[in-house]
């Protein structure tokens, strides 16, 4: 008998492997960042036709700042064109698309790309499409603390400390995916993903299809989540 198949509310995506999938290929990183972006329009669309409430994904960790400066300007480029285009469109399709992040590092061009895209799209009810860039969950984390002594509380609970956080209202995180082979979360949602699945695989990022959710979503249907219970 088929497992039914149980939506997460909320999916989010550590998309990992650009890099390799276009050396394995014999073609420059770029190439495979540019189609790693191609393959988010895919899982997206996948992901909204489903019915996923929000859709998170790690597209620029405080971290990544190390890499070489051609990348970096590259990736906002790239960024900054998913914004103008992409991004405005899932505005008009009724999408909300956030962003979690410190943005003030970034670009100009960039930062006027997201704002635009952040305003068209605010009062939408259709899926939540978020973007982490230039984030790292310790430093969301320390900047919630901050909000916190800034507004002078001394006895602080679960939700307050929550809705300090870039996902203030969004569903729980019901499962994180990582592509590429990697086992680890790479200072993602440390503090969402306290009872997420985990669901790691080979594929690299660029590979990814409506194939790979349906695959993704039947191995989540397997789960018995019991959340610190006895079923």
């Amino acid at each position: 008998m088929a497992t039914e198949l149980k939506i997460p509310r909320h999916i989010a995506f550590i998309m990992d492997g650009n890099g390799r999938w276009a050396a394995a290929r014999g073609l420059a990183r770029s190439e495979g960042h540019r189609e790693g972006a191609e393959a988010l329009k895919r899982v997206l669309a996948a992901c909204a036709q489903k019915g996923v409430q929000v859709v998170s994904v790690y597209a620029f960790s405080c971290e990544n700042w190390s890499r070489p400066q051609a990348e970096i300007k590259f990736l906002f480029s790239l960024i900054s064109q998913f914004a103008k285009k992409e991004l405005k469109k899932y505005a008009e399709m009724g999408y909300r698309v956030t962003f979690s992040g410190d943005l003030t590092q970034l670009p100009k061009s960039t930062n006027n790309a997201i704002k635009k895209v952040v305003d068209a799209s605010k009062n939408n009810t259709g899926m939540i499409v978020n973007i982490a860039l230039n984030y790292g969950a310790r430093q969301e984390i320390v900047r919630a603390v901050n909000l916190i002594l800034q507004s002078g509380i001394r006895q602080v609970d679960e939700q307050m400390f929550e809705d300090c956080l870039y996902t203030a209202g969004f569903p729980e995180l019901d499962l994180v995916v990582r592509s590429s082979g990697e086992k680890r979360l790479s200072n993602f949602m440390l503090w969402q993903c306290a009872y997420s699945e985990f669901i790691f695989t080979d594929k690299f990022w660029p590979d990814f299809d409506e194939n790979t959710i349906d695959e993704i979503l039947k191995e989540y249907s397997s789960r018995d989540r019991r959340f610190g219970g006895i079923k």
